[in-house]
């Protein structure tokens, strides 16, 4: 039998509790009137998935908590949890309130009914907002923008907010790109003129080595087809996989980009 985890990172408790959460278990604990309660359902969890005596139960619990905490406030943050009871009337307690008890609000229902494939939906968005934000220096702020708003559509299931997003983060990298090489007015008249967006394309790759200009060509081409497919009145299709696929573009696109600054930005 595996051992019990001794310390948790935000990632694994939000990945943990959106579990617990998707199948709440107390046992005989009970949870005192909230949907949630932290230390019950951990508690029932490390004895049924551990089978961690009830002796050795509050010295496995301790060290857990605290991320846990953080995990609940993250999903709270989300829209996916509130503080406080289920329901009116319900049976409430101190350490409830103070931090140990959770309901899930109606959009979290929803969020849970979507399915467990996504289980770590809530934080893994952080990381690409982690990974992308550096290139905020590089592409400026209107990238990031974009970028983290991406992000955040992406962790409330808006999959095509996401794509729309990331396209317009990937044309943030292009015209950053663009300016580095002309000066910035002549670039946005230009772009915002009849063809604009493919001037600029050329103007940063027109005259570039054929593999470097694929290369470029197709991240820019599958955010931008996103993007446009995002903003047409039919039905898109698009859902989690596209719009995971899009941040993942987005974030290899600006890897790329990067690397290649000198080269893509040279007279």
């Amino acid at each position: 039998m595996a051992k019990p985890p001794s310390k948790l990172t935000l990632d694994d408790a939000t990945k943990l509790l959106v579990h617990l959460v998707r199948s709440p278990n107390h046992a005989n604990y009970g949870s005192y009137g909230y949907d949630i309660y932290l230390s019950t359902a951990l508690r029932v969890y490390l004895e049924r998935s551990y089978q961690v005596p009830s002796w050795e139960l509050e010295h496995a619990i301790k060290p857990l908590m605290p991320e846990l905490y953080a995990a609940a406030w993250e999903l709270c943050r989300r829209g996916i949890l509130r503080p406080g009871i289920s329901h009116y009337g319900a049976q409430a307690t101190d350490a409830g309130g103070s931090g140990e008890g959770y309901s899930i609000t109606p959009f979290g229902r929803e969020w849970l009914a979507e399915g467990d494939k996504d289980d770590f939906v809530p934080v893994e968005p952080e990381r690409f907002g982690q990974m992308l934000a550096p290139f905020q220096a590089r592409f400026g702020v209107a990238f990031n923008e974009r970028a983290q708003e991406a992000i955040r559509c992406y962790g409330a299931h808006a999959y095509l907010a996401s794509c729309a997003m990331c396209g317009a983060a990937a044309e943030a990298i292009m015209l950053a790109t663009a300016i580095a090489k002309a000066d910035e007015e002549t670039i946005l008249k230009e772009y915002l003129g009849a063809g604009g967006r493919k001037k600029i394309e050329n103007r940063i790759i027109g005259q570039r080595r054929k593999e470097l200009a694929s290369e470029f060509q197709g991240y820019l081409g599958l955010l931008k087809y996103w993007r446009d497919e995002a903003a047409h009145g039919g039905r898109s299709g698009i859902g989690d996989n596209e719009a995971f696929t899009s941040l993942a573009m987005l974030l290899r696109f600006a890897l790329f980009t990067d690397k290649s600054w000198s080269e893509l930005t040279a007279p």
